[in-house]
């Protein structure tokens, strides 16, 4: 089976604990997913079968969409409501207070990644120091918050939720931690759902329980929700060919540039979705000024 399966993942999973239920349920030895979510996060995890896994490193650099809940005055030491409270107080902030420190983390920001993250520092997992009590440095990474809201928030519990569109890499975690630091008084996250990934959203995701029920069914149960691998790269523009340009290409030829006619005003690296006549998607393609040429970058059909 190839193909991409939207999985509203459930909390208290591992991302690799649903491909392992999905990879035994439709029976598709070959499966992978294109992004962690932490087990006590919820919502869009799209999951890669057969000849969909080799999309992973060429995987367009898409923002992601979250709603995000968080409590202000703890502090735990993996930033969420799971980790050992490390600090509690009564604080007495306003959601005007929230409001007015939110522009400092839209736009292009430094985070430093959470000890419990799987950022690896000297060919170690920061999550494996953390276990064993060990914190070290960690130097901030540049990430982009397109869109930061604060979508509710309760004076009495301090408690609200937040909208957050961000680049990858972002932590939400770290930012609820940030916010609690800047207001005095500590912040939590206490919930996370992951709402857009990979250009799929909530409306494109199958619960993973509706996974397991379709199993005894076999294959063609899962068909009507498998989305086609070239959905993946939508950003990407098509590029059609001839029948003998497909052959070439297929074969791993490289193809001039100016007799691809739908191929308009091409950027050197761009990447783009080459199809057949027949629509079949072939591959991705590199354009390459120099040689005047868009060469195979992946094949995901081949002779």
């Amino acid at each position: 089976m190839n193909g991409i399966l939207i999985i509203d993942k459930p909390q208290d999973y591992t991302s690799f604990d649903v491909v392992a239920v999905v990879r035994g349920c439709v029976r598709e030895r070959k499966a992978g997913h294109t992004g962690t979510l932490d087990p006590m996060a919820t919502g869009v995890l799209p999951i890669l079968l057969g000849s969909a896994t080799k999309v992973q490193s060429l995987l367009p650099d898409t923002d992601k969409e979250y709603t995000a809940a968080f409590r202000l005055g703890l502090t735990t030491d993996t930033l969420d409501i799971t980790g050992k409270v490390l600090s509690e107080c009564t604080p007495h902030c306003t959601a005007q207070d929230i409001e007015a420190l939110l522009p400092q983390f839209r736009g292009d920001i430094l985070q430093k990644p959470p000890m419990y993250s799987a950022v690896c520092k000297n060919g170690v997992r920061l999550y494996e120091l953390a276990r064993k009590g060990l914190e070290t440095e960690r130097e901030a990474r540049p990430v982009h918050i397109s869109r930061l809201a604060l979508l509710d928030f309760d004076t009495t519990t301090q408690s609200g939720s937040l909208q957050v569109v961000c680049s990858k890499g972002t932590y939400i975690r770290s930012l609820c931690d940030d916010i609690g630091q800047l207001l005095g008084c500590g912040g939590v996250l206490t919930a996370l759902r992951r709402v857009k990934a990979c250009g799929y959203t909530l409306t494109d995701a199958v619960p993973l329980s509706e996974i397991r029920r379709l199993a005894p069914e076999g294959q063609q149960a899962f068909l009507p929700f498998l989305h086609p691998v070239d959905s993946v790269f939508a950003v990407f523009p098509p590029v059609s060919v001839s029948e003998k340009q497909a052959q070439r290409f297929r074969n791993g030829a490289a193809l001039l540039l100016e007799r691809l006619k739908s191929l308009s005003n091409p950027a050197e690296g761009q990447l783009c979705r080459v199809y057949a006549p027949d629509g079949t998607f072939l591959g991705i393609g590199e354009v390459d000024l120099t040689a005047e040429a868009l060469r195979v970058k992946k094949l995901f059909d081949k002779n």
